[in-house]
């Protein structure tokens, strides 16, 4: 999937946040693995820094312009890893407090399903007309987002502080984007549509999962299922016979090693939950945002402008204050 799948990941992480959704509801069982947060947050750095500038080598530099079939094909492997593990492991714990009936199914994760596969779609999409680099500064903008939905919902609320943190992220974003050399309309319009799709996910899912309390993992094992039958019906649509007559030219084993990583990092996101306080996360995840503008610059070229990394540098400040604010 794409970074979105900074996906579980770090938004899962980030909801501490009264002012935001959390992206996902939190497992009760205290008998979820651990690791070291010294061991598990590099693996998770790595991991979700080696998915996005994968995705970004097949779509780009390999000429495999298919991203609705990239996603389906990891959705699919998500929906057959995560049934392996819960036979096979004990990384599914909460599965058996989920009561899912066929009406919590049609009006809970099928709304909220029909959001992610859209989000997962158009970030994907972006990665064939946006530098990595760029789009990373773009995500910056995700949790102003989230916080204006959910206001919209009357979930949350924007006192005068928080308004200044979201006008400084905001105008870190603008600066960065004004910035960049390479614009793409079509790419920037694509990754805005991501975002706010990925918001209104989140939002939808403190409106409508606050009873159903489920890890990362079990949450992709409900929605992974339906994400791919959504993208499968796309498909024939959008991208049709070409990306399995390409095939042979990227290769299968590019193609499962790329669903591999993809998956390894939900596994990790199971390990990282709870490792680490919400600052040093948050610090984690700017730590391998900037890894990420570093290393997609001396991979696939197209270093950020001096005007961009102030701008950024500017939303960077304001999103560590969006994350800490109110924290003790």
């Amino acid at each position: 999937m794409s970074s979105n799948q900074d996906q579980i990941e770090i938004k899962t992480l980030e909801s501490e946040r009264r002012s935001s959704p959390p992206p996902a509801p939190q497992p009760t069982n205290s008998h979820k693995p651990k690791l070291s947060p010294y061991v598990i947050i590099p693996i998770w750095i790595a991991l979700s820094s080696s998915v996005i500038l994968y995705n970004k080598a097949i779509l780009s530099s390999f000429k495999f312009e298919y991203p609705i079939f990239l996603v389906t094909f990891h959705l699919t492997v998500s929906t057959i890893g995560t049934r392996v593990l819960a036979r096979f492991t004990n990384l599914l714990p909460d599965l058996k407090d989920v009561n899912m009936t066929r009406d919590t199914w049609v009006k809970r994760i099928l709304p909220i399903g029909v959001f992610f596969s859209g989000s997962l779609i158009f970030s994907n999409m972006a990665y064939l007309y946006l530098s990595v680099s760029f789009i990373q500064m773009l995500k910056a903008f995700t949790p102003v987002a989230i916080l204006v939905v959910s206001s919209a919902f009357g979930l949350s609320s924007m006192d005068k502080k928080t308004f200044g943190i979201v006008s400084l992220i905001s105008t870190g974003v603008c600066v960065a984007s004004f910035g960049e050399v390479f614009w793409d309309t079509t790419g920037f319009t694509v990754q805005v549509i991501a975002i706010l799709l990925e918001a209104s996910r989140l939002v939808m899912i403190q409106l409508i999962l606050t009873n159903l309390k489920m890890s990362p993992l079990t949450s992709m094992y409900f929605f992974a299922p339906v994400c791919a039958i959504i993208n499968a019906c796309i498909l024939p649509f959008t991208e049709g016979w070409a990306p399995f007559l390409q095939l042979k030219d990227l290769g299968v084993f590019v193609l499962a090693t790329n669903a591999a990583v993809a998956f390894g990092l939900n596994v990790a996101a199971v390990f990282l939950i709870g490792a680490a306080s919400s600052l040093v996360l948050t610090l984690a995840g700017i730590g391998k945002d900037l890894l990420l503008i570093a290393g997609s610059a001396i991979i696939f070229g197209g270093y950020p402008t001096a005007l961009q990394l102030f701008g950024y540098s500017i939303a960077l400040g304001g999103l560590v204050l969006f994350k800490t604010q109110g924290k003790k």
